[in-house]
């Protein structure tokens, strides 16, 4: 039995060489039109041809970013740091300790309990009795996330807003960086730090370090460089205080943060990422609690971007090209390339049946090839702020193509689908159902 399943893995061998042997740019084309038309030159080529442009440009910048940090180190602002949670006590002391070793001092901290059933207010009413914390606030009744954001901007006295999340841990440098954006342009009215992994031990944070590393970091660079950021991410994020009041805050989520992006983008401001003001954050440490986080993530593109915002495509008055740009693209990038790959995948099952098997693996090869030059990027984007665990994250880059290609589009899929079909998230957990309910019927 075991001489036989070795012949016959010779003989698949020997199948997939012939395979390659013949092919051919036409036969190429056919078997392989979705890497080599839609994923290679948006994954691939686009980043390469950013990486010979951004790092010329923080070069050209960086006379007027020394200038910026003169003016707003002279201006010294007051920049509100809050941290609306629930059950984040264990993680808040650390946060608290964090702030005075900040380059950037002239901080208030602001923790909004949200509910808590654990030691959250004993260890928030100690901090605050110690002077690590400004302002503490209690919400008896939860709320959710965006209503204990809400309830932290009323205390607010600083002319910034920090929002992050209470488990994340901020580099040295990471406030003033984040900070220094709004004085290089007056235009600007948020500012998406770099958020990146907490090294863990498991198989899913691995990949997730990977993923975050070279698709939303480099991801986000990118689409800041062209004026088409459409998320500054909830965990750390930058923002001036009169445009957030003028905003009412946030509106309830999930995907609150994608929400008050666009919310600032119908404004006119300008939306910017730092890739240099640096957090590192914990992620879901098995594959089970990471498909329920994203399953969240992928329902608010159809909530926020196809429901609640579709405006921004249509003609008006404030109708912008930049910001439709922006909306156009997040919805090709994650909607209709969503799609196409089903269908891609079913086409090859039905109508090359007879090499499914290789077009499959070479498709795994390309895919692997195109995700080991996004890290080598990412690695050169950032070569200054990389760290030893960055370089052990190499040997995982196999499993990749499998944890985006099929774990994350099945999670997608699945969550647009039931967002399409059925608004699930106006009925999920996240949210107390009291709030969700008042969203659902004022369509927020």
């Amino acid at each position: 039995m075991f001489l036989e399943a070795i012949h016959h893995s010779f003989l698949a061998l020997d199948g997939f060489i012939h395979f390659i042997h013949y092919l051919d740019w036409e036969r190429a084309l056919q078997y392989f039109w979705a890497f080599i038309v839609l994923d290679m030159p948006r994954y691939v080529l686009l980043d390469l041809l950013i990486i010979f442009g951004y790092l010329p440009m923080r070069r050209r910048r960086r006379a007027a970013w020394h200038d910026a940090r003169r003016r707003m180190f002279a201006d010294r602002p007051l920049v509100s740091v809050i941290a609306p949670g629930k059950n984040e006590g264990k993680h808040i002391p650390a946060l608290a300790a964090s702030l005075p070793n900040q380059t950037y001092k002239h901080t208030e901290l602001i923790i909004v309990d949200d509910g808590s059933d654990d030691d959250t207010p004993l260890i928030c009413r100690r901090l605050k009795k110690a002077g690590m914390i400004d302002t503490f606030v209690r919400n008896e009744i939860r709320g959710g996330k965006a209503s204990a954001a809400n309830t932290a901007l009323a205390y607010v006295n600083g002319k910034f807003v920090v929002h992050i999340d209470a488990d994340t841990e901020m580099r040295s440098d990471a406030i003033e960086r984040i900070i220094i954006p709004f004085y290089m342009d007056s235009r600007i009215g948020m500012v998406g730090g770099d958020v990146r992994v907490v090294h863990g031990h498991t198989l899913a944070n691995r990949l997730q370090a990977i993923e975050y590393m070279k698709s939303i970091s480099v991801g986000r660079t990118i689409a800041s460089m062209l004026g088409m950021l459409r998320i500054v991410a909830g965990a750390f994020g930058a923002f001036r205080t009169d445009v957030l009041r003028q905003l009412h805050g946030w509106d309830v989520g999930p995907g609150l943060d994608g929400d008050i992006t666009l919310k600032f983008r119908k404004l006119g401001w300008k939306i910017e990422h730092e890739p240099t003001s640096i957090c590192y954050t914990n992620v879901p440490k098995n594959f089970r609690r990471l498909a329920k986080q994203r399953f969240r993530w992928d329902r608010s593109m159809v909530r926020f971007r196809m429901r609640k915002h579709i405006d921004i495509l249509l003609p008006s008055a404030n109708f912008r090209w930049r910001d439709f740009v922006s909306v156009v693209d997040n919805l090709f990038t994650t909607f209709v390339l969503n799609v196409t790959w089903w269908l891609y995948v079913i086409s090859v099952i039905f109508f090359n049946a007879e090499f499914a098997i290789d077009i499959f693996l070479v498709n795994y090869l390309l895919y692997l090839i195109a995700n080991v030059i996004e890290y080598a990027i990412a690695m050169a984007l950032y070569w200054e702020t990389v760290r030893e665990d960055d370089f052990r994250l190499i040997p995982y880059l196999p499993l990749m193509p499998l944890y985006v290609g099929i774990f994350m589009r099945i999670v997608r899929t699945y969550a647009q689908l039931m967002e399409l079909l059925h608004n699930a998230s106006f009925y999920d957990a996240w949210n107390p159902w009291k709030v969700s309910k008042i969203a659902k019927e004022e369509k927020l």
